[in-house]
């Protein structure tokens, strides 16, 4: 349970909608009764069995009316305007439903072979997880060839029980993912691993040290050592849901410069490229990065030349 303003800054900024009005509601110590006869001094009527519904997130505001309460409660709970609505709007649109996330096909060019690999695995997509932060960092060796990729990852339950975790990593042109080496990091372990030979894509399921109740954070490392695919001239990162802070940095191999880094990103494999700007390589480091605080669904890259 969250109680202080820092924990309830940090639910607004990454959701979901019922752990931010859970938070609200905590710090604020309104109880649901009170709660709803403030609404209902604005002329907003709303029963107190949905407001905690909507808190558990057994239920989601979605009626023009229930919107129009979730405003009101902005108001009542001392937030910020469209702190709430904001949350809503990753699942949720006033004249048309959608889900809650992009689906891996439209962010992966695989074919549906990622969701044909997590559904064996029998875990729900987004696994009960909402991103806080992720640092990704990627190695380029001196063939031009991506080596490797580590994690540094923080989450937040969104629901009582998760006690894992879906990595997924796509190899370059040429990776043989029945090599690519699975590296379980601090506070988890290495569960099921299943890949797809023709697309090079391999899913991995780490375990963690404990189960989550909702609204607990967790940190945990990961990677993938792999080198068996050709040069690599981009790495990116498909997001199906909005989330929190990702820095994404790229070392190169001294034998092996870049001419031009950019980054990039995409609403989906299919469209244009927009947001595209230089990136400067660093002297010593020899790496590039990017970073982005709050995550919308689509994707995030980085590219680069070699001549």
């Amino acid at each position: 349970m969250l109680h202080s303003e820092a924990d309830l800054k940090q639910a607004l900024h990454t959701g979901p909608f019922h752990l931010a009005l859970r938070a609200a509601l905590s710090v604020r110590g309104l109880p649901l009764q009170r709660v709803q006869h403030h609404l209902a001094g604005r002329g907003i009527k709303v029963g107190v069995t949905s407001l905690s519904y909507w808190q558990q997130g057994a239920r989601r505001p979605q009626r023009p009316e229930s919107l129009r309460a979730v405003r009101g409660l902005e108001e009542v709970l001392g937030l910020p305007a469209n702190s709430l609505i904001r949350l809503l709007d990753d699942a949720t649109v006033a004249d048309a439903e959608r889900p809650a996330g992009r689906s891996y096909r439209s962010l992966v060019e695989a074919s549906g072979v990622v969701e044909q690999l997590i559904t064996g695995l029998e875990v729900p997509v987004d696994g009960g997880l909402h991103t806080v932060g992720h640092h990704e960092r990627i190695r380029i060796g001196a063939a031009r060839e991506l080596r490797g990729r580590d994690s540094q990852h923080v989450v937040r339950a969104h629901r009582d029980g998760v006690d894992r975790y879906l990595a997924i990593h796509r190899g370059d042109a040429g990776c043989d993912p029945a090599r690519v080496e699975v590296r379980a990091g601090e506070n988890c372990r290495t569960g099921r691993v299943r890949w797809d030979a023709t697309t090079g894509v391999l899913v991995a399921e780490l375990l963690f040290d404990t189960r989550l109740r909702a609204g607990e954070t967790y940190l945990f490392g990961y990677g993938f050592a792999d080198g068996t695919g050709g040069p690599s001239r981009e790495y990116v990162r498909g997001f199906a849901f909005a989330g929190g802070q990702y820095v994404l940095q790229v070392r190169f191999d001294e034998q092996a410069l870049p001419a031009r880094c950019h980054r990039f990103a995409q609403t989906s494999t299919g469209a244009a490229r927009s947001g595209r700007s230089d990136l400067t390589l660093s002297g010593r480091h020899r790496s590039v990065h990017l970073v982005e605080q709050g995550v919308r669904p689509g994707i995030l890259g980085i590219d680069w030349d070699w001549e």
